[in-house]
């Protein structure tokens, strides 16, 4: 691969990777800042929703507006907003400032996941985009494992404080790398800013892609319900310490990159709508592992995740791929929409496990098995009648 090629797939998979580095690097503290602020953990949990939020509303800006003027200034201007919001939320004394700021983190790191993805669909085309969002997946994959491992050093030998001071200099070296990008978007649209909705609605009108697009939001939910609940099963219910879970939430995450990496090994060979199918059918047997109560104690969990983890990974970047080849212009649109669509799942889902459920892995496990199995309904069918390819 040539090195131009890796420096910008380096940066492209850390704007992709803002929201695992800005989640997964705080559930450590979780507990600890549930029993500093006397709150329950729907509440805690609320700094994990909050950003989702923020981030969710936002990204339906940026990407129309960067089809407009360009990907660099809006990158400049939302890895900006990320830097300060992330260095204040160090000092907030009370849960409420600390959830409104995280809604402020998550207006300033969507940019990146957004401007991202149609970075390379202004750049590569066809089975080479297809390599890189591969590749990328194997990159941000690290994001997800390291990133809980820093958490819970910083949190045994600093405080939770620290967490929001590091995602500030993650912040500072993404913003290096786009200050020195060469604006990747050759044609922008010509349009009104207020016209914004009529593209939109185009894309509404595009069944081929909003029926991906609303068919693979749902595959998300086990994965999302994890992440939601991790830190209170792993620490409070298990007894694990911060460093510990962290090496666990680890496992999960490296399950993701191996799952992604063999993407990239067997995309060459096999069709993306045929690993998806697998990656679907994956998910569904490790749901089926969890909710079966094989394995007893932590590894009960960690072992069925780390599976639909590995399937997720494996799934995720033909997926993406087969919904952006479903539109020929406006990339940064279409990429703000999907991910809107995929992190409203993920928003719901964090929510979800965070009610007072007895027998949360239980609940995780129901979730993949009727996630998985409606999704194969509609896609077996669909994968047969549909020509996949049309938009390319």
């Amino acid at each position: 691969m040539k090195t131009n090629t890796l420096k910008m797939m380096c940066l492209l998979a850390l704007l992709a990777a803002f929201p695992p580095l800005s989640t997964d690097m705080y559930l450590p503290a979780l507990p600890l800042l549930q029993q500093i602020w006397q709150q329950p953990m729907s509440v805690v949990n609320l700094t994990l929703s909050g950003f989702f939020i923020g981030f969710c509303i936002s990204m339906l800006l940026y990407g129309p507006l960067s089809d407009k003027y360009g990907r660099k200034p809006l990158l400049m201007v939302g890895i900006m907003i990320y830097i300060a919001a992330s260095f204040v939320s160090g000092f907030v004394d009370d849960i409420y400032h600390l959830i409104c700021l995280r809604v402020l983190q998550g207006v300033g790191a969507s940019s990146g996941v957004v401007i991202s993805m149609a970075i390379t669909k202004d750049l590569y085309e066809g089975k080479q985009r297809q390599r890189i969002l591969a590749y990328m997946a194997v990159i941000m994959a690290l994001a997800p494992m390291l990133a809980p491992i820093l958490g819970g050093v910083i949190m045994a030998w600093l405080s939770w404080n620290w967490v929001f001071f590091m995602q500030a200099v993650m912040g500072m070296i993404a913003l290096g790398g786009v200050f020195w990008l060469k604006e990747p978007l050759q044609e922008p649209e010509n349009i009104r800013v207020f016209e914004t909705m009529r593209l939109y609605l185009k894309l509404f009108g595009n069944w081929r892609y909003i029926g991906l697009v609303l068919l693979f939001s749902v595959i998300v939910l086990p994965h999302f319900s994890f992440i939601g609940s991790a830190s209170n099963i792993y620490i409070s219910h298990f007894g694990m310490s911060e460093q510990v879970f962290s090496y666990f939430f680890a496992f999960n995450a490296a399950a993701i990159m191996a799952g992604s990496f063999i993407c990239t090994r067997i995309q060459r060979r096999m069709a993306s709508e045929k690993i998806v199918t697998i990656g679907f059918a994956g998910i569904l047997a490790a749901g089926l592992f969890m909710h079966a109560d094989l394995v007893a104690g932590p590894w009960g969990l960690a072992l069925p995740m780390a599976l639909s983890s590995f399937f997720f990974g494996l799934s995720r970047p033909p997926s993406n791929y087969l919904v952006l080849l479903q539109v020929d212009r406006g990339a940064g649109t279409a990429s703000s929409l999907m991910i809107f669509l995929y992190f409203v799942v993920a928003a719901f889902a964090m929510w979800f496990i965070s009610l007072d459920w007895t027998g949360t892995i239980h609940v995780i496990a129901r979730m993949a098995i009727f996630s998985a199995l409606f999704v194969l309904a509609i896609w077996l069918p669909m994968v047969k009648k549909l020509d996949l390819n049309a938009g390319e």
